[in-house]
C-alpha cells in the first residue's frame, strides 16, 4: 500500500483544541524515537480524505522541510458525530 502523504503544521500557540476544530483544523502530536514530541495541526478535511484510503498503512508527513515517516498510534473520535477529535502519530 502506498504512503499517504499530508502535510502539518506545529500547533498554534494560544488556541484550545476545540477552537482549531472549529475553524477545520485537526490537532494532533507527533511523537517516536530520536526525535522530541511536538503538537501539529492537520487540516481536517485533507486527513478525513487521506485516512479513508488508508486506514492501518504508513503516513508520510511534511512538516517545513522535515519528512516524518510515521504510522497512526491513536485516532480520537466523537462517534456521536463521527468527527474526528485528535491524532497521534508515532514515528517508526
Amino acid at each position: 500500500m502506498a504512503n499517504a502523504k499530508l502535510k502539518i503544521e506545529n500547533r498554534e500557540e494560544g488556541k484550545n483544541p476545540r477552537q482549531l476544530r472549529s475553524a477545520g483544523i485537526l490537532p494532533g502530536s507527533l511523537y517516536g524515537k530520536g526525535i522530541e514530541a511536538k503538537n501539529i495541526q492537520i487540516d481536517a478535511h485533507e486527513f478525513e480524505m487521506a485516512y479513508k484510503n488508508n486506514k492501518e498503512g504508513e503516513w508520510e508527513l511534511n512538516l517545513g522541510k522535515e519528512k516524518f515517516n510515521a504510522k497512526i498510534q491513536e485516532l480520537q473520535v466523537n462517534y456521536a458525530t463521527n468527527e474526528y477529535l485528535n491524532v497521534e502519530f508515532a514515528v517508526i
